[in-house]
């Protein structure tokens, strides 16, 4: 077979796969766009999908088909629904996201956000602005008293990161096994600033901490959305960038150095993103643990190793997931909430049990 023969089976390959995996990303969008809807239709409050149309179409664009639909029905999918519905689409995404980077940077199935300290360092803040700083929050305006939560969340996140990030640094370079090391260390004194926090804490701030540390949507709001949407945003399509980077890396650092890539740059890049990215969604949403190990997994298991496909392919699973989780908390004990951090642990645990016992789960990481 000539050279030109090889060359045009090669781009044909190509091209079958990338077309391929459009389609992919099609069914998982149709999949998406299907748990979206029944998040809106669903819940204490059953709304149809046809009364969805009409309300967005009139309260959006003033258009009126004709369509019934009550106050009621009104208030509960632009006030409630939506917001909520937005806040954990940037949450699932984000935590998809982070965590498919994380597995192809650490080359390992069970790294996950939480693994570098990023939502203990998130759970620290929220606690100690909840527990320390109740009277600053009473102090300020409520407009603005709402958004300290979730801004010491965010802060403590980050700062735990810089700092796990800053231990694991070795002769110019980062030392992977330190940085999972320093990750351990840091969730350990994170969660004993927890319990102390915890033990000190009166009946209203231990009802708030619990709801916090269990995660849930509940607290959605448009303001909530906007303030979360564009740090998010920026760090899942700046995450979206490394594809190539964390493509080469599967074949270890050496090589990617050798490929032309300034390799401590994209680990110091990648790292900082997924920093934003979970301290961002944990900020907003509480602690949801699970999205970033299960879903990065299922992708690859289902479309391969490639990061091209596998980033966004995990942010709109990870979309899913907690759309799904969040329209489960609302519904398994009408009309009691359950936190959308118990069902992600009740799917999730089972689901890491099986991934330690299938004997092949470390075969592509090898």
């Amino acid at each position: 077979m000539s050279a030109a023969d090889q060359s045009f089976d090669l781009l044909a390959a190509e091209g079958r796969r990338s077309q391929r995996h459009r389609l992919q990303l099609l069914a998982l969008w149709l999949v998406l766009v299907f748990g979206c809807l029944m998040s809106v239709c669903t819940g204490a409050v059953g709304i149809a999908p046809m009364q969805v149309l009409g309300v967005l179409l009139h309260d959006l664009f003033g258009i009126d088909l004709g369509i019934s639909f009550g106050r009621r029905e009104e208030t509960v999918l632009m006030a409630i629904r939506l917001p909520r519905l937005a806040l954990g689409l940037i949450v699932g995404s984000a935590l998809g996201v982070a965590g498919a980077v994380l597995q192809g940077l650490f080359r390992n199935p069970l790294a996950d956000p939480a693994l570098i300290g990023v939502s203990s360092g998130a759970a620290v803040g929220a606690v100690l602005m909840i527990v320390v700083g109740a009277p600053l929050i009473l102090l300020l305006p409520p407009w603005l008293g709402g958004y300290l939560i979730p801004f010491a969340a965010f802060t403590g996140g980050l700062v735990v990161t810089m700092l796990v990030y800053a231990l694991a640094q070795r002769q110019g370079g980062t030392d992977v096994s330190i940085l999972l090391l320093a990750g351990v260390a840091m969730n350990a004194i994170a969660a004993a600033v927890v319990g102390v926090m915890i033990f000190v804490s009166t009946d209203q701030e231990l009802r708030d901490l619990n709801f916090w540390l269990l995660g849930s949507l509940a607290g959605a709001t448009w303001d909530k959305v906007v303030i979360v949407l564009p740090g998010v945003a920026l760090a899942v399509i700046g995450l979206m960038t490394l594809t190539r980077f964390l493509n080469a890396i599967l074949l270890g650092e050496e090589a990617a150095q050798h490929l032309g890539l300034r390799v401590e740059a994209a680990k110091r890049t990648a790292v900082l993103l997924v920093a934003l990215a979970t301290g961002g969604a944990v900020a907003m949403s509480g602690v949801i643990a699970f999205v970033g190990l299960m879903v990065p997994h299922m992708v690859r298991m289902a479309f391969g190793p490639d990061h091209r496909m596998v980033l966004p392919a995990s942010a709109i699973m990870g979309a899913f997931v907690v759309v799904a989780a969040d329209l489960m908390a609302r519904t398994l004990a009408v009309p009691a909430d359950l936190p959308i951090g118990v069902v992600m642990s009740l799917t999730g645990g089972p689901f890491f049990i099986w991934l330690l016992c299938r004997k092949r789960g470390l075969s592509g990481w090898t």
